[in-house]
């Protein structure tokens, strides 16, 4: 199971001036037992549908049978087109399981024309099956690139084109609906009352994970722990409860709205983006408080924003992610006198040291943190660590007091750009 320590935010480990004072968030928990309490039972009236996904078998064998069918059809690319729950959500999958053994996973989540000419060259559409994940098909950026690929796949494979096409979409209405449906492309189904963000164990998460040849059910049994363990009342023992009464006391009371979600572990950066997506459209709904998300990754960005976070403005606080088990490469006994110190230990360690020594760092500084840690990063710490940060937003939407659905500011520039698309004569306006 993952594990969560909020030492590094207490009040006793950087003064309660700068962090949480005991008697705060013990002020907190018959809040949080109330709003855990609420969630469930809301739950149980139909709402929060986001959160049964990891328990539907029909769905599950649907995504195992499509990656049956690549087998037999001998895929060697998968050309995935989404974008922001449909694409950041896959792009965790591809970094956490993608090696030379799998599958080429070809992310297409982005129209910049260099791009997207570099990535036509790549793929050899006799061998690959292209997935356009959109649950309206109404989004610009998704929909053009698919009609591009659609294109060229059927120059490719003339009459079996839609053979090898999936629409991960909803299942009832939309516009990527009824085009599949008119051209014969086989779907799976993103729930209707299921948003994008919220969609990672749909066939959107549920898919790239089958497709490079994880283990779906350990990722949904993953879940099921932490959905297990986030339904516990205690937040000694709830640690979506735990972590939502850490942001929401560092935010409100000691005035660090910036939350920096920072992964010490190349095969979680993406992580990052898909949880400061997540906390900026469920929540960035009003001028008052709310968290501010900020995407960084270990080791990296100790050299481009420690010295902001440790001297600058006390704005910023930190999640951390690592993984405990870290491998076996050992940097070689030969090296530079200067460099001694680091002479036939693993990469692991030296990895370790450095998140080690920006996080006693930010002590020092006495600047908070927290850090999340996977046993090891499999199928199932990650099933619970999306799950983990899917149930903290609602509960954050609770103490907050925002609904946590819906991305109305989203929507507007998404209509200002239809427009400005659709306007043949701008210049008369």
């Amino acid at each position: 199971m993952i594990t969560l320590d909020i030492t590094g935010a207490l009040a006793k480990t950087i003064t309660p001036s700068l962090g949480i004072p005991d008697q705060e968030l013990s002020a907190l928990r018959t809040t949080m037992k109330r709003n855990t309490e609420n969630f469930l039972h809301e739950r149980k009236k139909g709402e929060h549908l986001w959160s049964m996904d990891p328990y539907n078998k029909q769905t599950i064998n649907a995504v195992k049978n499509t990656a049956q069918y690549a087998k037999t059809e001998k895929i060697r690319q998968v050309v995935w087109i989404g974008i922001g729950g449909s694409g950041l959500g896959p792009k965790v999958i591809q970094e956490a399981f993608e090696s030379p053994d799998t599958i080429e996973f070809i992310l297409l989540d982005s129209i910049d024309p260099a791009m997207i000419e570099m990535n036509m060259k790549l793929i050899d559409w006799r061998r690959a099956m292209l997935v356009i994940a959109s649950k309206s098909g109404g989004t610009l950026e998704p929909m053009s690139l698919f009609f591009l690929c659609w294109e060229n796949m059927k120059k490719a494979m003339k009459e079996r084109a839609a053979e090898r096409v999936i629409a991960v979409t909803d299942p009832q209405k939309g516009i990527l609906h009824n085009f599949a449906k008119e051209n014969n492309i086989p779907m799976l189904p993103i729930p209707s009352e299921v948003g994008g963000r919220y969609s990672i164990f749909t066939p959107v998460g549920l898919l790239p994970l089958a497709l490079l040849g994880g283990n779906i059910d350990a990722f949904a049994e993953g879940a099921k722990k932490m959905d297990t363990a986030c339904q516990n009342t205690d937040i000694d023992e709830n640690p979506a409860a735990l972590l939502a009464s850490v942001q929401f006391l560092l935010d409100t009371k000691r005035d660090y709205p910036i939350r920096v979600i920072m992964p010490y572990s190349q095969r979680l950066e993406s992580i990052a983006r898909w949880d400061q997506q997540l906390i900026a459209e469920s929540l960035g709904k009003t001028e008052t408080h709310n968290p501010i998300p900020l995407a960084a990754i270990g080791t990296q960005d100790q050299h481009s924003l420690l010295q902001q976070w440790q001297d600058g403005p006390r704005k910023c606080w930190h999640i951390f992610i690592k993984e405990a088990d870290q491998g076996s490469v050992n940097v070689p006994m030969e090296v530079d006198d200067s460099f001694s110190y680091i002479a036939g230990k693993k990469f692991g360690e030296l990895f370790d040291a450095c998140h080690k020594g920006t996080s006693q760092a930010l002590t020092n500084a006495k600047r908070p943190h927290i850090t999340i840690t996977l046993p090891k990063l499999s199928e199932e710490t990650l099933g619970q660590l999306f799950f983990l940060f899917l149930t903290e937003v609602i509960l954050l939407g609770k103490l907050y007091r925002i609904d946590p659905y819906g991305q109305p500011a989203v929507e507007v520039g998404k209509k200002i750009t239809k427009g400005i698309l659709s306007d043949k004569e701008p210049e008369k306006r």
